[in-house]
């Protein structure tokens, strides 16, 4: 892993990329936005597509090809099929914190071998993918037209809670930061070897829970893994 290079979120207008603008891209940029980073969205279809959304989005956010998010974000939101992760440029994003949110479906990305057998996780082969970055899965779970709904500040009681995985302690720090910005709690479900512990079909995915109650997910997930 290279020397951790992050902009802490909080950082006056700081940039962040998005690649992948679909429904959590979109959401996620509206909270950005509100929070006044700037916002480089982009998609396999070319920055033309994206008029209407960055018309919406105000004047803190352009679209931009994909190569424009990885090389001008200082955060990166890899939101995307999973079978599309090799379009995913990689030098640009060296020393960078990658925000993963991909889930994998096997009806929209055909039958990987890999997460088939449980033999790595999704998270992971975004991070092997990209060996320079440091990788935080996050944002996976949550419905995600919830992201602009659910929020609420800081010690509110039954605060919603989130889960987050990853390998670098200071990406995720900057990951909890950012939580918190965008109105949610953070649970720690460790690594990134750990992250499956909030994938689909799991009793992480999709609830709404508060910090307490997200950890009884994560756990419980181990259990039922651990039976089988």
């Amino acid at each position: 892993m290279t020397e951790n290079t992050t902009t802490t979120p909080g950082t006056t207008r700081s940039t962040i990329g998005f690649i992948g603008s679909g429904n959590i891209g979109a959401q996620l940029a509206r909270l950005a936005v509100g929070r006044d980073y700037r916002v480089i969205m982009s998609n396999s279809r070319g920055p033309q597509t994206l008029q209407d959304l960055v018309g919406e989005l105000g004047a803190g956010a352009r679209a931009g090809t994909t190569d424009d998010a990885a090389n001008e974000g200082d955060i990166v939101v890899v939101t995307i099929p999973l079978k599309n992760l090799d379009a995913v440029p990689v030098q640009p994003l060296a020393g960078k914190l990658v925000i993963d949110t991909c889930n994998y479906y096997p009806e929209r990305d055909g039958q990987i071998a890999e997460l088939d057998d449980e033999m790595t996780t999704t998270s992971e082969m975004v991070q092997d993918h990209l060996p320079g970055s440091s990788v935080v899965k996050v944002f996976n779970n949550i419905q995600f037209s919830q992201l602009t709904t659910d929020g609420s500040p800081s010690g509110t009681p039954g605060r919603r809670a989130l889960p987050i995985a990853g390998d670098d302690s200071d990406a995720k720090q900057a990951v909890v930061e950012l939580l918190d910005e965008f109105g949610f709690d953070a649970v720690d479900a460790g690594s990134l070897a750990e992250g499956w512990r909030f994938q689909r079909d799991t009793a992480a995915y999709g609830p709404v829970l508060d910090a307490d109650g997200m950890r009884e997910a994560l756990e419980a997930a181990k259990r039922y893994a651990d039976m089988d």
